[in-house]
C-alpha cells in the first residue's frame, strides 16, 4: 500500500480529504487489517480484507461497513462510514472501507487496570446500556431486514463454526467434538424474535471517552447478523470464564468484588431485566465458548501460515483453543440455567 495510491484514491473519494497520508497499522487486531490514515484535512481509518486466502464467507468487510452505516443516528455509537470500494476497484487490490476516526480509550484488559473501582462498574453499565440498545433496533427500520436468516441461529451457526474449526484445524480436540455433540442433542426449539448482533461483543472491540465511562464507538462488525438477543450477552459473559493470565485475558481467577466488577447476574440485570432474554442460558454460554474455539483455531491457523498481522499474538490465541473446550465442557455439567 502506497500513500501516494491511497491518497489520490481517497481525494477522489473520501469528502474533504487532502494532503499526502502516512499510513499507520494498528497492531493488535487479527482478523481484517485496520489503518490510521493521517493527512492534512484529518485522521480516518481505513479497514480491509487480508490478503491471501480466505475461508467461504469470512472477511467481509461490506457487511460491516453496511451495518454501521445502517446504525448511523440509531443511538449505538458507530463511527461514520465515509467510501468504500470492492477488490477490482481497489488501489490496494482488495476491498476496504473508509470510516471517521474516533479517539479515546481501549480496555485491553476486561479487569480494566488504570481505572477507578466506581468508574469501573460505570464502564460495564456503559457496555450494558449499549448491547441492549443495539438489540432494541428494529433491522427493517434501517434497512437491515435481509441481514440473515430470521430463524434458526443456534443450530446454523453450530454447523458454520464445527465446519470453520474442522477447516482450521489438524488435530480435532475429542473435547471440542463432545461440546459439538451436547450442543446438537440441546438444542433450542424456540429462540425468540432475531435482532441485530454485533457477533464479537468484547471491551477491546469499544472506545470509551478519554474522560468518562461512556462509549464513544463500537468497532468490529465483521461477524454481525441477526438472532437472538441472548447470543451476544451470552458471548460477552462467556469470555470472561477464560483465565485472567492468558493472552486473550477474561476475569477467570479474580474476585470481581475486589476490582469493582460485576457478577454475571449483575451485569446481565444491567442488560435486561425480561427472564425471557436469558431462557437457554447454558446452551448459550456452551456454545459461545465453542464458538470463540473456533474463531481462534483460525487465528492460529493463519499465524501459523503466515497470514496474521501479529503471529506470536496469533499463535498464543491458538493455544487457548483447549482451554476453551475444556470451560465449555465444564459447562454442560453444569445444572442450573441461569447467570
Amino acid at each position: 500500500m502506497t500513500p501516494e495510491a491511497l491518497g489520490q484514491w481517497a481525494e477522489a473519494h473520501v469528502p474533504g480529504f487532502h494532503g499526502l497520508p502516512a499510513v499507520h497499522r494498528f497492531g493488535t487486531g487479527q482478523s481484517n487489517p485496520t489503518f490510521r490514515i493521517e493527512a492534512a484535512s484529518g485522521d480516518v481509518v481505513l479497514r480491509a480484507k487480508p490478503p491471501g486466502p480466505l475461508l467461504r464467507k469470512a472477511h467481509q468487510v461490506g457487511r460491516e461497513a453496511r451495518v454501521m452505516a445502517a446504525l448511523a443516528g440509531s443511538g449505538v455509537p458507530v463511527p461514520a462510514i465515509l467510501a468504500q470500494v470492492e477488490d477490482d476497484a481497489s488501489p490496494i487490490g482488495r476491498a476496504f472501507f473508509v470510516m471517521e476516526y474516533v479517539s479515546g480509550r481501549v480496555f485491553a484488559d476486561p479487569a480494566l487496570p488504570g481505572v477507578s473501582v466506581a468508574d469501573r462498574g460505570a464502564v460495564y453499565k456503559a457496555m450494558a446500556r449499549t448491547l441492549a440498545a443495539l438489540h432494541a433496533v428494529q433491522p427493517s427500520a434501517v434497512g437491515l431486514e435481509d441481514f440473515g436468516p430470521p430463524s434458526g441461529y443456534f443450530a446454523r451457526q453450530t454447523a458454520l463454526w464445527a465446519r470453520a474449526y474442522r477447516a482450521s484445524s489438524t488435530d480435532v480436540s475429542a473435547d471440542m467434538e463432545r461440546v459439538e455433540a451436547w450442543l446438537a442433542a440441546e438444542l433450542p426449539q424456540e429462540e425468540g424474535a432475531a435482532c441485530l448482533l454485533h457477533g464479537d461483543y468484547r471491551h477491546d472491540n469499544m472506545i470509551f471517552a478519554s474522560d468518562a465511562p461512556q462509549m464513544r464507538a463500537l468497532l468490529d462488525w465483521e461477524l454481525a447478523t441477526r438472532g437472538p438477543a441472548l447470543a451476544d450477552l451470552a458471548y460477552q459473559v462467556a469470555q470472561w470464564r477464560l483465565p485472567h493470565d492468558c493472552a486473550m485475558a477474561g476475569l477467570g481467577g479474580l474476585d470481581r468484588a475486589d476490582f469493582g466488577l460485576p457478577s454475571d447476574a449483575d451485569y446481565v440485570a444491567a442488560y435486561t431485566a425480561d427472564d425471557s432474554v436469558i431462557r437457554h442460558w447454558r446452551f448459550a454460554l456452551v456454545f459461545s465458548l465453542f464458538r470463540l474455539a473456533a474463531i481462534l483455531a483460525g487465528v492460529g491457523r493463519r499465524a501459523a501460515d503466515g497470514q496474521g498481522p501479529n503471529a506470536d499474538r496469533g499463535r498464543l490465541y491458538g493455544q487457548l483453543v483447549p482451554v476453551l473446550a475444556a470451560l465449555a465442557l465444564d459447562e454442560t455439567r453444569r445444572k442450573a440455567d441461569d447467570p
